[in-house]
């Protein structure tokens, strides 16, 4: 929000026609991002409280830009999303960003799971794990901006973790769980856009309803599959005391 209201703010007040909000929200996220790592790393902040900080502080900072810039702006576009802001050069942009994640993702794999996982792990393996952190935070900023123009401000948090979560409860390995949750992105977002046309409602909300009552639906489904592995380890357990 920082940089959406400084984008529109150098825009329409400083003169500035380059700069518009949504390549103000990169240049904000990409600084957020190593301000996050610097911070976690260095300060030994936990992640969790420096982005509650930034949080609060760039919506501030965006709405005190945004009361300050001649002219009316509706904020509410921003914050819970409209697909009709969708222009070709965010269209470009994804496309642009979906290969670099994709090439990322295939040339840095075993390395960007074993920091997720054990960081201590990586870092013994002689790994430098600052900069691979450092690289994963920015292209998870990048990720956030470009979900704004479709779910919002307020819910892209909810985009980025229930496809993950839903996915967690079925799949079986990390590399089917990617593949589940980016399917499962794919679907929630073409048949919220479908609900949402058909009965007027914002596109943004219809999007995370749909996508928080299939998390519900797969809690019972990770259960299931819970209890089937503790009974099938302790069925295996049995077997080898009687042995």
């Amino acid at each position: 929000m920082a940089g959406i209201g400084g984008g529109l703010y150098l825009q329409n007040v400083v003169g500035i026609p380059w700069i518009t909000p949504i390549r103000g929200a990169i240049i904000v996220s990409l600084l957020a991002a190593l301000i996050l790592a610097q911070v976690s790393k260095n300060a030994g902040q936990r992640e969790d409280s420096v982005i509650g900080a930034l949080w609060a502080g760039g919506m501030s900072i965006g709405f005190l830009f945004i009361a300050i810039t001649p002219g009316y702006f509706d904020p509410m576009s921003y914050l819970f999303g409209n697909i009709l802001l969708i222009s070709k050069e965010d269209i470009s942009f994804v496309i642009v960003l979906d290969l670099i994640i994709l090439a990322v993702v295939g040339i840095f794999y075993n390395k960007l799971v074993a920091l997720c996982f054990d960081e201590e792990y990586t870092q013994l393996r002689g790994v430098h794990t600052r900069w691979l952190y450092l690289l994963l935070l920015c292209l998870t900023a990048l990720t956030i901006v470009l979900l704004v123009r479709i779910v919002g401000i307020i819910m892209v948090i909810a985009l980025l973790t229930l496809p993950a979560a839903i996915a967690g409860n079925i799949a079986s390995g990390i590399r089917q769980m990617m593949a589940l949750a980016t399917l499962l992105s794919g679907l929630f977002i073409v048949s919220g856009l479908g609900v949402s046309f058909s009965f007027d409602l914002p596109s943004g909300s219809v999007i995370i309803l749909i996508a928080t009552v299939c998390y519900l639906l797969s809690l019972g489904l990770g259960g299931k599959q819970l209890r089937k592995q503790e009974k099938t380890g302790s069925s295996a357990e049995s077997y080898q005391e009687k042995t």
